[in-house]
């Protein structure tokens, strides 16, 4: 028997070690430690909610413990908690934590509906880079995605960011509005998916022919891989849908939402990248035209 307790004692503490150098977790016996052992060796998200509570009040590693928490807190669709506690507790968070709980911040608003927030957000973060100070100044960041680590640039970010408001508007029926950010997000980092969503507003406004332009060039497309193939097929349901349509929606005549500072914002930041350009951009002159309609 005690050779057995032996080999059992043994195989828990390879267990414990194992742990530690694959998630990185400290050593210690600390709240923050418990926590991070509870959620992903004993799979007991409860369990590890209570320890990282703890962690929080301790001081222990509170970025990670905050951003943890709030984790666990979504996939026990705790969503509303979890917004709460980051509202509550991110002034005790480090300055360079902040921008990646902005981003779970920002994942909570969408999960559970909160979509003014969530474009607030946004713009927020938008404005930020204008002012240069994300990434703290630096031009890239790193990223990591499914355990890999990668670069990301600021342009790559002020389009995702732009994606994201667009999907935002788009939930508000603010197809107006979702057109021009796509298309700002489009001019700094196209990608296929984003131009799908600029076809579905353009649709939406009776812009057909825009519309019908944007889908071909996407099924035209070589890129391979399941993402490619799976935007492809939606440029083809969408383009099948618009040939069948024979009478849209009447325009929506919703107002832009979009401040004048963060227009300008956003030519001051294409200006940067394109200091040839000595006029306003196009798209800059759509949303003057189109603020002076919704005006009259």
């Amino acid at each position: 028997m005690e050779g057995e307790y032996s080999k059992k004692k043994r195989s828990e503490d390879d267990e414990e070690h194992l742990f530690h150098v694959i998630y990185k977790v400290p050593s210690a016996d600390g709240p923050y430690g418990r926590a991070k052992h509870a959620q992903l060796v004993q799979k007991d998200p409860e369990a590890a909610l209570v320890w990282f509570w703890k962690a929080i009040n301790a001081g222990d590693r509170v970025d990670s413990a905050l951003k943890d928490m709030a984790v666990v807190m979504k996939q026990l669709d705790r969503t509303e908690e979890a917004i709460e506690a980051i509202k509550s507790f991110r002034v005790l968070c480090s300055r360079n934590s902040q921008e990646s709980i902005d981003n779970i911040l920002l994942d909570l608003y969408k999960k559970c509906g909160r979509i003014d927030e969530q474009i607030a957000l946004l713009k927020q973060k938008l404005r930020s880079i204008y002012r240069g100070e994300a990434f703290n100044g630096r031009p890239t960041k790193t990223a990591r995605s499914h355990g890999k680590k990668f670069q990301v640039s600021v342009k790559q970010e002020t389009s995702r960011l732009l994606g994201n408001l667009g999907w935002a508007y788009m939930q508000k029926s603010n197809y107006m509005a979702a057109e021009v950010v796509y298309k700002k997000a489009q001019m700094i980092d196209p990608d296929d998916n984003k131009a799908c969503n600029l076809a579905f507003c353009l649709m939406k406004r009776a812009r057909y022919d825009e519309a019908r332009s944007i889908l071909k060039d996407i099924l035209l497309g070589r890129t391979q891989g399941a993402e490619a193939i799976r935007t492809r097929s939606r440029a083809q349901e969408l383009l099948t849908e618009l040939e069948n349509e024979t009478q849209m929606l009447p325009l929506d005549l919703l107002g832009l939402d979009l401040d004048e500072d963060f227009v300008d914002g956003l030519e001051r930041l294409m200006n940067a990248w394109a200091p040839s350009r000595s006029r306003r951009l196009p798209i800059f002159e759509e949303i003057s035209t189109s603020r002076d309609q919704l005006a009259c």
